[in-house]
């Protein structure tokens, strides 16, 4: 640890070997973990270049002695221009202290002259405003001892300091007679008050204390210019003393470089300086030279070995950073594909495409949960894996048991999963994809390579993989959730009135397109509202399910069923004309009736429901469909119910068709 501090003040800078090596690291792009093998080599090349040499006579033994005179008369150099430094500070110092000493005095005097001033103007004008001024600035003075101390505490010698008492204490005679003149004054009596401060006693007085400041003065400046002086040669002679020893010091110095560069540095430094140019170029194919000699310039050659080494390593170190930003890139780029996908089956293609290209060198399966079957089901693979089965429970599975990965494989001894085949075990690992604490999903990946499991490069890359894709599977898997139940019913699981208008739209748009016929069928269970007052809420819940399950297995491949609202339900049938729409009504009509229904051991009768039917668009246009089937189906409800009317065409009037 180097320190560089300032007497008095906290270390300006500090410098650690660490922090250098941190910030070179820094600079030249390299992690920690790149820069470590580095300082290996250094230290191993540095061990075994010790390692069978014997230490002769280096370039530092030669010039000990030199160095020895050199380093004993810079020492008395640097004394005696420390001896020099402190006379010139003797020498500042007492200018200084001049400079202090005569704003001191001039203070003194320049108080006392105000108070003079303001006394005689009071004596004259009588203007109140100078006795202020005057009482003041007598206020602002201290006493006389208060303001020698002053002086003393400031390096005044004794001698000094009684002139300058002395003249305190004849000015402050004048300060009483300044008070006497003022009294007067206020009193009426002018023209003792001018006598008193305008006198011939008052001025000598005044001529005296000015006579003993400057007095003090004269004292002040000779004892410091004498200080001056001394101090002044004592700082030259010094000085010239400390010349003369740099220079002979530069004497000696200079001869010895000039005998050691030229037998020892100069012609071993010019044969490296091709090696260090070509280095310099990032050349590592040059080889360095292997110089005999054992002193500085060998280790320098070593030094250069060392360096072309750790450049050949930087070169390997460079390559895996590269290769590490590729697949960092290409992570970033399947984060932000799978943040576009509208779909899991996206989001499956999209891992199938980048997973190989992530880790090249294993195959692998996504599998999901199938909440219907209870079982891990593979939903996309890549590079052809074999090792693990298509489908398995979640308690085959260590990683989704644990909730981490899991690899047998390797030194560390561990149970293999079940559902991977044993020649596969030990190249198999298995990262569970989880979200918000909640397993959706299972990575099992197997190496192709030879080598057992992954790397620890891979594994990151693994657990970044895997973590993103749990997020997007999550984030789908939350929005379906979320749009069916914005668009399915819950009681009958049909579609709801929130997709009615758009699905409709839908199929006008197709019926237009293909010149065919949509129909519409609006269905209502007859007499509910008195089988849900007999049986209950329940029995009610059950009946509609159970029509609602009718509607659905009708019309599951050629239309969509929709829950309109309490008991009554709508059908979109496209394709279909009158004819076939009412075939198909009738038949629907059979099975509801053939429904046996039973609540809490009590039979709910017969069941039966009356339909309304409108086609475009042959009856009516395509904004008025399902007002056309509803009105058809208020006229079978008030025909008698259990029948199927159809909307009035355009051409022939309405025609009610009878259940059976």
């Amino acid at each position: 640890m180097f320190f560089i501090e300032t007497p008095g003040r906290e270390p300006m800078f500090r410098l650690r070997t660490g922090a250098i090596l941190g910030e070179l690291s820094r600079k030249s792009c390299f992690t920690d973990w790149q820069v470590r093998p580095l300082r290996i080599i250094t230290e191993q090349n540095r061990r075994s270049s010790r390692v069978g040499r014997d230490h002769g006579m280096r370039i530092a033994t030669i010039t000990n002695w030199a160095y020895g005179a050199t380093v004993c008369l810079t020492i008395a150099a640097g004394i005696a221009m420390v001896l020099a430094s402190n006379a010139d500070r003797v020498e500042r110092e007492a200018v200084i202290q001049r400079d202090r000493f005569d704003a001191l005095a001039f203070e003194v005097e320049s108080d006392e002259a105000q108070l003079t001033d303001q006394a005689r103007l009071f004596a004259v004008t009588g203007n109140p405003s100078h006795e202020i001024v005057y009482n003041h600035a007598l206020a602002a003075l201290g006493p006389v001892e208060q303001r020698v101390a002053r002086l003393k505490d400031n390096g005044a010698k004794e001698e000094e300091l009684r002139s300058l008492a002395e003249g305190l204490r004849w000015a402050e005679t004048l300060q009483d007679e300044q008070k006497a003149a003022i009294a007067a004054m206020k009193t009426g009596d002018d023209a003792t008050a001018r006598r008193i401060v305008f006198g011939a006693e008052y001025e000598r007085e005044l001529e005296r204390v000015h006579f003993l400041l400057g007095r003090f003065r004269y004292m002040l400046d000779q004892r410091s210019d004498r200080t001056i002086e001394d101090a002044s040669m004592a700082s030259q002679r010094l000085r010239t003393v400390s010349e003369v020893m740099v220079g002979v010091t530069a004497l000696l110095f200079l001869f010895v470089l000039g005998f050691v560069l030229k037998r020892r540095i100069l012609k071993p430094v010019t044969t490296l300086s091709d090696v260090v140019n070509r280095l310099a170029d990032q050349d590592y194919a040059v080889e360095p030279p292997q110089l005999s000699q054992i002193d500085e310039i060998g280790d320098m050659a070593h030094a250069i070995r060392i360096f072309r080494e750790n450049g050949i390593e930087r070169q390997r170190l460079e390559r895996e950073r590269d290769a590490d930003w590729h697949v960092r890139d290409l992570l970033s780029r399947m984060t932000q594909r799978l943040q576009g996908c509208e779909s899991v089956a996206d989001l499956f293609e999209v891992v199938r495409l980048f997973a190989p290209k992530i880790a090249p060198n294993l195959a692998g399966r996504l599998y999901t949960l199938d909440d219907r079957l209870g079982m891990m089901a593979c939903a996309s693979e890549w590079q052809s894996p074999h090792g693990s089965d298509a489908a398995f429970t979640p308690d085959d599975c260590w990683a989704l048991r644990r909730g981490q990965a899991h690899m047998p494989g390797g030194d560390i001894v561990d149970v293999p999963c079940k559902h991977v085949t044993p020649d596969a075990a030990s190249a198999t690992v298995c990262v569970p994809l989880t979200a918000q604490g909640e397993t959706i999903g299972l990575l099992v990946l197997e190496n192709l390579a030879e080598t057992h499991g992954p790397g620890e490069n891979i594994q990151a890359y693994i657990e970044l993989m895997s973590e993103t894709v749990g997020l997007a599977l999550a984030n789908l898997k939350l929005r379906d959730a979320l749009h069916e139940k914005a668009l399915f019913d819950a009681l009958t699981g049909l579609r709801n009135r929130h997709e009615l208008a758009d699905t409709l739209r839908r199929h006008v748009a197709q019926a237009d397109a293909a010149r065919t016929q949509l129909s519409c069928l609006m269905v209502d269970i007859d007499h509910f509202k008195l089988l849900n007052d007999r049986y209950g809420h329940d029995a009610g819940d059950l009946t509609i399910r159970s029509v609602a399950g009718v509607l659905d297995n009708a019309v599951r491949e050629e239309g969509v069923a929709f829950r309109y609202g309490g008991e009554e339900f709508l059908l979109l049938l496209p394709g279909f004309d009158e004819e076939r729409a009412l075939e198909r009504a009738r038949l629907i009509q059979e099975r509801i009736a053939g429904m046996t229904l039973v609540h809490d051991g009590a039979s709910l009768g017969r069941v039966t429901v009356s339909m309304g039917l409108a086609t475009y668009p042959a009856h009516v246009p395509a904004h008025a469909l399902i007002a056309k089937a509803d009105a058809a189906l208020l006229r079978a409800k008030e025909e008698g119910r259990d029948r199927v009317v159809a909307a009035v065409d355009r051409r022939d009037p309405g025609q009610a068709v009878p259940a059976g």
